[in-house]
């Protein structure tokens, strides 16, 4: 039997792969893989690539086992057949423990019960509220959180209000672990110099491009405030082709769209904004917005039960989704540095108190040990 401290073999699902190259599960499973790694520990992250698309089906990255298996390039069918896969892959496999990323996966998790082996599911948020789902879409995500009580060891919430969502909707205890965030400041460079922006000069916003996040909302906010200040927009969206062609639509002069940024120039753009917006209705804790916090940034957001649990006191807020009040506390930010200032000192001091990536990987290692009986 597994003792306390014992080397585990440990695999992650659910998630495009690693090295970080899509969302925040990405971003999640690179940190925690490569820090579990350095513990001594064997780690297999499952990434994806379409049916008969030639690459490795194995590889590594910074010692973690990189296991790729075919899906269906599709808007609903991606994820699912994914899932299917990588299940079906598992079941040849030996691991200690699974984690799998995001409920949506959980409904072929039944399999790793087959093999006795423990399985912990980070929840995600309640991803069938969002609004890019038709109806079958939205029963495919809550037949997802059926499946995660029933076939998961133990639920993981990345915040407060999905841990009450689970208790309240299906009396079902989690344990909350946070979303983690070390910032690595990179000096204005050739990401700002591409782009055309100065050091301090400009508002960032990251996320997908898709409704429930409010992209729309913010340019047309920016638009209102006549700001000269630019407005950055970061990311991007696979098929929301019509949202984001309105997005850019309604986009004033300024406001740059760079696509999804990873790697050293994400990290040069949250290192030298201004102020960051997060405008985002849906989902727990949002990986690009403890980012923010942990580069110091002064961050606007949309008032959210779950961005008021993350950013506590260290941020400023606008009414949910009253995008005219967007617009006034953009200029109230810009004619006001010396209030800037003060909030970037909160919401560095905020991350670095709460959202360490290494505080993190002592909670799931902890988690681990807990589930295997050790």
């Amino acid at each position: 039997m597994l003792q306390k401290g014992d080397k585990l073999r440990i695999a992650i699902l659910g998630t495009r792969g690693i090295p970080a190259c899509y969302g925040g599960f990405e971003t999640f499973a690179e940190q925690l893989s490569t820090r579990l790694v350095g513990r001594g520990h064997s780690l297999t992250v499952y990434g994806r690539c379409a049916f008969f698309e030639d690459v490795p089906r194995w590889g590594e990255y910074r010692g973690v086992t990189q296991r790729i298996v075919p899906t269906i390039r599709h808007k609903y069918l991606d994820t699912p057949v994914a899932s299917l896969t990588s299940f079906v892959d598992l079941l040849w496999r030996r691991f200690d423990v699974v984690l799998l990323c995001n409920a949506a996966n959980s409904l072929f998790a039944f399999s790793a019960r087959l093999r006795g082996v423990p399985l912990l599911i980070n929840v995600d948020g309640v991803e069938r509220k969002r609004k890019k789902w038709n109806m079958l879409g939205k029963l495919g995500y809550l037949l997802g959180e059926w499946c995660s009580i029933l076939f998961a060891d133990r639920i993981v919430a990345d915040a407060e209000v999905i841990r009450q969502y689970y208790a309240e909707t299906y009396a079902h205890p989690s344990t909350v672990i946070a979303y983690g965030a070390d910032a690595i400041r990179r000096p204005a460079g050739e990401t700002l110099a591409k782009f055309g922006l100065s050091e301090r000069a400009y508002l960032l916003y990251v996320s997908r491009l898709e409704p429930e996040n409010n992209a729309l909302g913010v340019v047309q906010a920016y638009a209102k405030s006549k700001l000269k200040i630019p407005l950055v927009i970061v990311g991007d969206a696979p098929y929301a082709d019509a949202y984001k062609a309105q997005v850019k639509a309604c986009a004033a002069d300024g406001v740059i769209f760079t696509g999804f940024q990873f790697g050293e120039a994400y990290q040069e753009l949250q290192s030298n904004c201004y102020a960051y917006i997060q405008a985002t209705e849906v989902g727990g804790t949002h990986p690009a917005l403890v980012e923010a916090m942990a580069y110091g940034n002064c961050v606007i957001a949309n008032s959210t039960p779950e961005h008021h649990e993350v950013l506590r006191e260290s941020g400023l807020f606008y009414e949910r989704n009253d995008f005219e009040q967007l617009a006034a506390r953009l200029s109230e930010i810009c004619a006001s540095p010396i209030m800037v200032d003060e909030y970037r000192a909160k919401a560095l001091a905020e991350a670095e108190a709460r959202f360490r990536w290494e505080v993190i990987t002592d909670q799931y290692e902890k988690l681990f040990y807990e589930v295997i009986g050790a």
